[in-house]
């Protein structure tokens, strides 16, 4: 005997809302109906999947791999319900895009409008995060794409190309690279650089692109690192340091406020390049690809 993908909604629901009472409420069902449940999916796993205590129910060991599995059948029988709704009719119904911060402001923006208008029957729902969570979602089948920057490890995944964004040196107006027509890695090595917290890949792409390791100070600790962009432009208008940007977000003014200049890095041009992803083999890949295509031309 198998669970069924009821007793599974029940151990989510159980574990989300805390509480068997509660649980039932959200599964519009009586709380015999949902404890009986979660029985059956004991008796079937051969193993207890929740404790029972007064302050309310706490999953065992069991019951974490088996909610762990369940999320991941239950995103699977969702998405097969949406698919058969929309067969034959791309990017109408429900669409799960996750965007990493440092495109989702200077992008989304502009491809919103364009989304809607051409696919009036889209539901959108977008989820910002940090590309290494996002993937996680992506592989947990919690997202159907996402759009994020390589290079990245994409094991498992497939994707389509949306463009190359050029990464520029920013540095405070009244400093002497300013006066440059480019920033040589070099010279930027020699400053101060301040870069975004560990985990954002803009931050890899960087360093790797200019071939600079992590910043250091002078006690061999690492410099400071900004939470966003916004930040990161802030502390190199204040005189801090240079930093490395993404040309969507200074074509998207980021830096119009600021007292900032922005330069190309030489030799050549670094750069980033922003796809769409999915998984590997998911039915889903058409839209996909149709997404990154539309994008690509905003």
């Amino acid at each position: 005997m198998l669970p069924t993908l009821r007793q599974l909604q029940y151990l989510k629901l159980l574990a989300e809302q805390g509480g068997f009472g509660r649980a039932a409420d959200a599964a519009h069902v009586t709380q015999p109906t949902l404890s009986s449940g979660i029985q059956e999916l004991e008796r079937t796993l051969g193993a207890p999947v929740v404790d029972r205590a007064r302050s309310g129910v706490i999953l065992t060991a069991v019951g974490e791999e088996a909610l762990r599995r369940a999320t991941v059948i239950l995103n699977e029988a969702e998405e097969l319900v949406e698919a058969a709704k929309n067969a034959g009719q791309p990017l109408t119904g429900r669409f799960r895009l996750g965007v990493i911060p440092t495109v989702a402001p200077f992008l989304l923006p502009r491809a919103l409008p364009v989304l809607r208008e051409r696919f009036p029957k889209l539901r959108l729902y977008l989820r910002e995060d940090l590309t290494q969570r996002l993937i996680a979602a992506l592989k947990a089948g919690q997202l159907d794409a996402a759009l994020i920057a390589l290079p990245f490890d994409m094991h498992g995944l497939n994707w389509a190309h949306v463009s190359d964004d050029e990464l520029l040196a920013a540095m405070p107006a009244g400093h002497p690279l300013a006066r440059l027509k480019s920033a040589d890695p070099e010279a930027l090595e020699r400053e101060d650089i301040i870069l975004l917290e560990d985990g954002h890949c803009l931050r890899e792409h960087a360093l790797a692109a200019c071939g600079l390791k992590p910043p250091k100070t002078s006690s061999g600790e690492e410099s400071f690192a900004a939470t966003s962009l916004p930040t990161l432009v802030q502390m190199v208008s204040s005189g801090l340091g240079v930093t490395f940007l993404p040309a969507m977000a200074v074509d998207a003014g980021l830096t119009d406020p600021a007292s900032v200049a922005v330069r190309p890095i030489s030799p050549g041009h670094a750069s980033r390049e922003i796809v769409v992803a999915w998984r590997a083999g998911s039915n889903r890949s058409i839209e996909g690809k149709l997404i990154a295509e539309t994008l690509k031309h905003i």
